[in-house]
């Protein structure tokens, strides 16, 4: 098994502490639904800059980093499958990578 970095795009704050309860419960089944392969939940993140050579810029571009997750998995197919079950997909994206060894 490999170890998968899902990087969550996008999201929005939600409009009260009882929908932003409710989006968290769900998440939170969702990682304990995974058992085992759950590596690091993670968690969400803020605001972010970005660095470059020709200097740093606000805000993470048009689709920042909104949180993350490591999971294992048999193959890239079965960490596929596993995130086809994540509530952020009502609101944003994930972006799956195979984290290598080296």
């Amino acid at each position: 098994m490999s170890n998968y970095v899902f990087a969550y795009h996008g999201g929005k704050t939600p409009r009260s502490p009882e929908e932003g309860a409710k989006y968290v419960a769900k998440w939170k089944a969702w990682v304990c639904g995974l058992g085992h392969v759950v590596v690091n939940p993670g968690m969400p993140l803020g605001k972010s800059k970005t660095l470059s050579s020709s200097g740093i810029s606000d805000g993470g571009g048009p689709n920042p980093l909104s949180g993350f997750s490591i999971l294992k998995a048999d193959s890239m197919n079965a960490a596929l499958e596993m995130a086809k079950g994540c509530p952020h997909l009502e609101h944003g994206t994930i972006e799956i990578a195979e984290v290598k060894e080296v």
